[in-house]
C-alpha cells in the first residue's frame, strides 16, 4: 500500500525541467516522513520509501548515463564503423556497475540496455538555426522529464510485484531446505513460514510442525489449524515447552518482522527465547523474510523503534486490574504492572540463514545486499529537528 501510494504521488508531481529527480525526491520525502511519522514501529514503510528514493536515484542516473552515451556517439559519427558503434554505445561505469546491481535486485534497471540506442539517436539534429535548436532543446527536455517518469513508475510497479509475490518466490526454495521426516519448530503465525511448509508437502515432503502458541496474542493457535486444514502433521506446545521440545527439532523457521543492517531480526516476542534453545542444541534457526523487511538502519539507531507495548487487557482483563488499584493512595496508581511487548530482537549472531526472495544469504552479507538497494543519503527519511540528539 505503501508503494501504491508513492506511484500515486509520482505520477501526479509536476516535475520542472531541471533537477526533475530532486524535485521527485522532495516530494516523495515529505509525504514519506508523515507515513514514517504515522507508525513508526512498522518498519516497512520507510523500507519501501528508501527504496521508491533509490529507484528515482538510479532512473536519473540511467538517463543520464544514456544522455552521455548519446553524445559519444555522435562525436565519433564520422567514423567509417559509425553503424557498429550504435549497435553497441559506450557504457560509462556508473552504467555498467548500475547493470551489475541489477543481478542480485529483481531487474528494473534492465531499460537502461533497453532504452540505450534510442536515446543515442537525439541529438543527432543539431545542424539547424538557433530557433529550431532552442526548439529541440525544450522538446528534449520535455521527452526526458516524461521519460523519467515513467521510467520510475515502472520500476515502481516493478517493486510492487515483487512484494506481492516475494511469498511465492521464498516457497520455491522450501524444497531445498526441509527434507523427508524431518521436525520444523516455529513460534507465533506467520503467512510467509505457512507457504513455505504447505510448498515443502506439495513437493512430496513428509515431515512434522511444532508450532509454539506465541502467547498471549496465540496466533501459533491459528497457524496450527491452518496447517492441518492443508494437510501438514501438527504439534502444538506452549512457549515455555519449547526448550524441552528443542532436542527433537531439526530445524527451527520462522518469520520476521524486519531485517536490520546488522543481521539482527525483530520479530514476534519469545523468538529470542526459541533462537537461544535452537543455538543450546545446535538446531539451525532460519529466517524467512521478503526483500522490503530489509531495513537499512541499525537496531541502535534513534529512529528505529524496537518494540511496541500492547494492550494490558491481553493478560488481564479490566475487572482483574481493576482489583489490583491503590485507592488508599487518593489517584488510584494500580499496584500491579502488566508489560505486553510485541516484538523481540534477535541477535545476528543467534540466525543461521536467511531466505529471501532472491536467495538464501548469510546474516554477515545482509549489509551488502541493504547496500543495493538503498541510498545512503536516503538512510534518514525524517526531517529532524537542528536541537536534536
Amino acid at each position: 500500500m505503501t508503494a501504491e501510494l508513492l506511484r500515486s504521488v509520482i505520477s501526479q508531481q509536476r516535475v520542472p525541467y531541471n533537477n526533475q529527480a530532486g524535485a521527485l525526491i522532495d516530494a516523495i520525502k515529505a509525504v514519506g516522513e508523515q507515513l514514517i511519522a504515522a507508525n513508526p514501529v512498522e518498519l516497512a514503510v520507510g523500507n519501501i520509501v528508501r527504496r521508491v528514493l533509490h529507484i528515482i536515484r538510479e532512473e536519473d542516473l540511467s538517463l543520464a548515463t544514456a544522455a552521455v552515451a548519446g553524445l559519444n556517439l555522435s562525436a565519433v559519427s564520422d567514423d567509417e564503423d559509425d553503424g557498429e558503434r550504435e549497435d553497441h554505445p559506450v557504457l560509462s561505469a556508473a552504467a555498467v556497475a548500475a547493470a551489475a546491481r541489477s543481478t542480485l535486485r529483481p531487474p528494473s534497471l534492465q531499460t537502461l540496455l533497453e532504452d540505450m540506442p534510442d536515446s543515442a539517436a537525439v541529438p543527432q539534429s543539431s545542424s539547424s538555426g538557433g530557433d529550431s535548436e532552442g526548439k529541440s532543446k525544450s522538446a528534449d527536455k520535455s521527452s526526458r522529464s516524461r521519460k523519467l517518469k515513467h521510467d520510475i513508475i515502472e520500476a515502481v510497479n516493478e517493486l510492487i510485484q515483487d512484494i506481492a509475490t516475494c511469498h511465492e518466490q521464498i516457497s520455491e526454495q522450501a524444497v531445498e531446505h526441509i527434507h523427508q521426516n524431518e521436525v520444523i519448530l516455529t513460534l507465533g503465525r506467520s503467512r510467509t513460514v505457512m507457504e513455505f511448509l504447505c510448498a515443502a508437502k506439495e513437493k512430496k515432503r513428509s515431515f512434522r510442525v511444532f508450532v509454539a502458541e506465541g502467547a498471549p496474542r496465540y496466533q501459533g493457535h491459528v497457524l496450527a489449524k491452518e496447517l492441518v486444514a492443508r494437510g501438514l502433521q501438527t504439534t502444538l506446545i506452549t512457549d515455555s515447552a519449547v526448550f524441552a521440545m528443542i532436542s527433537r527439532v531439526n530445524m527451527v523457521i520462522v518469520g520476521a518482522h524486519a531485517v536490520m543492517a546488522n543481521g539482527g531480526v525483530i520479530a514476534p516476542v519469545g523468538l529470542n527465547m526459541v533462537a537461544l534453545a535452537a543455538q543450546r542444541h545446535a538446531v539451525p534457526f532460519v529466517v524467512l523474510a521478503g526483500t522490503h523487511k530489509l531495513c537499512p538502519l541499525y537496531p541502535h539507531n534513534p529512529e528505529v523503534l524496537l518494540n511496541e507495548l500492547k494492550s494490558p487487557s491481553e493478560l488481564l482483563d479490566f475487572g482483574e486490574f481493576s482489583d489490583c488499584m491503590d485507592f488508599g493512595s487518593g489517584n488510584g496508581s494500580p499496584l500491579l504492572h502488566v508489560v505486553n511487548p510485541a516484538f523481540d530482537y534477535v541477535p545476528p549472531k543467534l540466525v543461521s540463514l536467511f531466505i529471501t526472495d532472491t536467495g538464501g544469504h548469510n546474516p554477515s552479507y545482509m549489509y551488502r545486499l541493504i547496500a543495493d538497494y538503498y541510498s545512503a543519503d536516503d538512510l534518514v527519511v525524517q526531517r529532524r529537528p537542528a536541537s536534536g540528539n
